[in-house]
This record gives C-alpha cells, sequence and structure tokens, in this order.
C-alpha cells in the first residue's frame, strides 16, 4: 500500500491514460501486460522495422553508467618482400617481422526512463480485458516517439563533431531563393552515399521529415509528354494532369528505403527558410541494449482511492565508431544533442554507414 498521503492528481495526463480502466493494477499485473508491451514498443519504431536499429546482444544485461565496447581497428599490415638471400624481409635477416593488429575502444551511455500514472475509482468505469490493448497500444507508441527522439537527440550530437564529415548540406537560408537544387533528389541522395566513397552502397534507408516526403510525393504523382513527339532531343513537359503513380506512398526513393517521421529535426533561424535534416543509414548501423527489462510496478493509495502505476525502462543507442566521451551518465536529450559530448574512435569516417543530409522542401516555411 501507498504512504503518500495525498492525492496524486492527474498532471499531465494520467486520467485520460487510465480514464476508462476498472483497475489500472489488474491490468498492468495480468501475465500478457509486460511481454506485450516489450515487444510493442520495439516493433512499432520504423527505425527497428527498417533494419536501422538493432538488438546487440553484447549490450544487453552490462552493468555500469556506461558501456565498453572494444573493437579491433582495421589492419593495414606491411608487406615484405621474399626472396632467397639470407637479408630479405623489411627487419633485413632473412624472415618475417612478426606484427600485431591494433585495438581500441568505444562507450555507449546508458539512459534510464520512466513515468508514473494515477487514476481514481470515481473516474473510470468497468470495462474487459480489452482496455489491455487499449492501453498498451497507447503506453508502447508513446514510448516508441520518445526513443525516437533520443536517437534523434544522439544524431544530432555525433553529427556536430564526431560525424560532422560525413555532412552534405544542400540547403539554403534566405527565404524564398530555394530551388530544385537544394531539395530532395537523386542528386543530392547520390552525393550524400557518396560520402562514404566505395562504401556508398552500404546506405539502404533514408529518414526523413513529412514535408520533404510531400514533395517526393508529388514527383510521383506527375506525369510527362512530349509535345514535338517522342523523339530523340525533345523536350519533355511535367503536368499533374494524369494518374501519375499507382499509390502515393512513398516506400521507396533512390534505391533506398524510406521512413518518414515529423520527429526530424528542422533547423534554421526565425525568418529563414526552413532547413530539413534528412538521415542515410545501413542495416544494423545503430546499435541498442538493455541493462534490465522494462519493468512495470504498480499499488493502491486507498487514502485517495487511486491506482498508480509506474514504467521504467533503460537502454543505449550506440553507432559503432563513436563514443561517448562526456563524464555526464544518464543523459538528458538535451545532453545527447550536445557536439562536445562525442567523439568519432575509427580511423576512416567511411566505415560508419550513417550520413546527414540537409534540403529544402517547397512545402516548408520559414522559421518562427
Amino acid at each position: 500500500m501507498s504512504a503518500y498521503p495525498g492525492n496524486y492528481g492527474t498532471a499531465p495526463n494520467a486520467s485520460v491514460f487510465t480514464g476508462d480502466i476498472g483497475s489500472a493494477t489488474r491490468l498492468a499485473t495480468s501475465a500478457q501486460f509486460q511481454r506485450y508491451l516489450t515487444d510493442e514498443v520495439f516493433f512499432r519504431s520504423a527505425f527497428v522495422q527498417s533494419g536501422v536499429l538493432g538488438l546487440d546482444a553484447r549490450l544487453n544485461g552490462v552493468g555500469g553508467v556506461k558501456a565498453e565496447i572494444p573493437f579491433f581497428k582495421p589492419l593495414n599490415f606491411t608487406e615484405e618482400s621474399v626472396n632467397s638471400s639470407a637479408t630479405w624481409g623489411t627487419g633485413g635477416a632473412g624472415a618475417y617481422q612478426t606484427q600485431k593488429t591494433t585495438a581500441g575502444t568505444q562507450y555507449g551511455v546508458w539512459t534510464t526512463r520512466g513515468a508514473a500514472f494515477a487514476a481514481d475509482d470515481l473516474s473510470q468505469v468497468q470495462v474487459g480485458e480489452d482496455a489491455l490493448g487499449n492501453i498498451r497500444s497507447q503506453l508502447a507508441a508513446d514510448i516508441a516517439t520518445k526513443q525516437t527522439t533520443k536517437l534523434l537527440s544522439c544524431l544530432t550530437g555525433i553529427f556536430g563533431t564526431a560525424l560532422a564529415g560525413n555532412a552534405v548540406d544542400v540547403s539554403v537560408a534566405t527565404a524564398g531563393s530555394q530551388t530544385d537544387a537544394n531539395y530532395l533528389n537523386v542528386s543530392n541522395v547520390t552525393k550524400a552515399k557518396f560520402k562514404l566513397g566505395e562504401r556508398a552502397t552500404s546506405v539502404n534507408t533514408i529518414a526523413m521529415h513529412s514535408l520533404v516526403a510531400a514533395r517526393l510525393q508529388e514527383i510521383g504523382m506527375l506525369t510527362f509528354s512530349a509535345p514535338a513527339g517522342v523523339l530523340t532531343g525533345s523536350t519533355i513537359a511535367f503536368g499533374g494532369g494524369g494518374v501519375g503513380v499507382s499509390s502515393a506512398e512513398v516506400g521507396t526513393f533512390a534505391g533506398l528505403s524510406v521512413i518518414v517521421d515529423d520527429s526530424l529535426p528542422i533547423v534554421g533561424a526565425s525568418g529563414e527558410n526552413q532547413q530539413f535534416v534528412c538521415y542515410l543509414f545501413g542495416t544494423g548501423a545503430v546499435k541498442t541494449g538493455s541493462q534490465f527489462g522494462m519493468e512495470i510496478e504498480t499499488e493502491r493509495n486507498i487514502l485517495s482511492r487511486q491506482n498508480i502505476m509506474t514504467v521504467t525502462y533503460n537502454n543505449c543507442m550506440h553507432i559503432p565508431g563513436v563514443s561517448w566521451t562526456s563524464g555526464v551518465t544518464d543523459p538528458t536529450n538535451t545532453q545527447l544533442a550536445t557536439a562536445g559530448n562525442w567523439g568519432f574512435v575509427y580511423d576512416d569516417l567511411r566505415t560508419i554507414p550513417v550520413v546527414q543530409l540537409t534540403v529544402n522542401s517547397p512545402y516548408g516555411t520559414t522559421v518562427a
């Protein structure tokens, strides 16, 4: 029983969360609730479904405030010339000189987050077990959104310093000056992909704001014609009078699977064009794991006639090759988005299959 001698209230949205539940305690302690909630949070994420965010068993159950992840640096051995003399080899002794590989370490940072909810008896009505699915879905969607926000905070900080060399900005700030060259197009996506050089094919997913995706939908629904006839050198005219593509949904673009999420950053100073930050990823570019499974606890406060429920979850989001260099532990999203808290530990930026691309959109406005 709770010893709290007061009413937990409903701020900010506790009554909405459990407004139609007969017993928050009964639902939360259902044998299936925690398992369903954990699974649904994870698989609701488009970043998980696309393969960008992947579970790494090495990060599960690890103690401490940071996860240390040793790695081998790329092998770059010295070739030795071999002949039948007594002096061949770099050591001049007619024998190979033994060489070694080198190793380094990188750090991921743990974050533990959670929330508490309360509902009083008088604001509830009895419901059947269907309420379990309703509550699970609401909570799963909200946690998944917050996890995406945390991932994007990490990316903001990482591209501020550690992966700044993997960023391409084709946007313009001056309002009204943008042209097609500043939008998301095949040319700009190709430019971004080839920041990775010969590893350009390692990226297969692009995440963008819906106002950037709107431009792609528009392009897909245009039809074209050749007024002078379909001849070599004919001028092609585009228009919106035809049926265009059979589906308005843009699932792929420039060979990349598309994730549309309005959590993607919009940057720019007041009065400037909105500048939309997109990210290109390879499969498994971001690793994640948890020190402990999601914890759900409930109790009854008889003094206020309320059921109380808490949800606590923990994880680490880590891009191999990037290290948390700050002494801050359990960072906030603002601290995750701080460029100086991250460092690059690999030798070549092209080995990291993550690229940032900043564009404008004809559907964007100016920054307020």
